[in-house]
């Protein structure tokens, strides 16, 4: 059985770091064993992105401190672990594959989540291209069987350079393009969730090769379009 939720579930209960301290090796013992389930999510997920073969475990995990800066909540720990594997770093915005593991709210996901303003540019510019590709992509029996469809917020009103009438408007108006699947907390505890990502990632594959086309020559942007 995982430790995780155990761990995680306590956590939440005592977010402080007195509690952190004195839980130490726990932490660390809980984080090792993520860490061990994350190197064979790694090792299976280079087959689909070759680029992954640079990457350690450690370099996919985020840490588990907050940023409390800007935050009006205080807490100064993450109450999930998260992994996230793309093949430009967990800190890129380009696409990637995303595992969470929370007691109850457990999941994968993919895609790319809230761009900077010219890689919408070019996200959008694609559909207008290729949106014929990327309801196929959607639409595909196998990948509806897992995800409910390309989430994300959307504009109220049509972009900027765009027709409301334009044939692939809904696509177009997101701000957002991701896909998430959840786990329970059972599979996290048998260790299924393994098998439950790499099913998740491989057929989100085509959705990431799509926007990773979209994004071959884009430079750092900002801003909101």
């Amino acid at each position: 059985m995982r430790p995780y939720l155990k761990f995680l579930s306590a956590l939440a209960e005592n977010n402080r770091k007195e509690w952190m301290d004195a839980n130490k090796k726990w932490y660390l013992e809980t984080r090792e064993e993520f860490l061990e389930d994350v190197d064979v999510l790694l090792k299976q997920l280079t087959e689909l992105e070759p680029r992954l073969s640079a990457f350690k475990p450690k370099d996919c995990v985020f840490r588990q401190n907050r940023d409390i800066r800007f935050s009006a909540n205080k807490n100064p720990y993450k109450t999930n672990f998260g992994a996230y594997f793309s093949p430009k770093g967990k800190k890129s915005e380009g696409p990637g594959y995303y595992l969470q593991i929370q007691p109850g709210n457990s999941f994968l996901a993919g895609g790319i989540w809230m761009p900077m303003a010219e890689t919408l540019k070019k996200i959008r510019q694609e559909i207008d291209y290729s949106g014929a590709e990327l309801e196929q992509i959607e639409s595909d029996p196998e990948f509806r069987k897992f995800f409910e469809g390309i989430e994300g917020e959307k504009l109220k009103t049509s972009p900027r350079d765009y027709d409301s009438d334009h044939l692939y408007i809904e696509y177009l108006r997101l701000k957002s393009f991701t896909v998430s699947h959840p786990i329970a907390d059972r599979d996290i505890d048998s260790g299924k969730f393994i098998i439950q990502a790499m099913e998740g990632f491989r057929k989100m594959k085509p959705l990431q090769d799509f926007l990773e086309r979209a994004l071959e020559d884009v430079e750092d942007g900002s801003g909101i379009l």
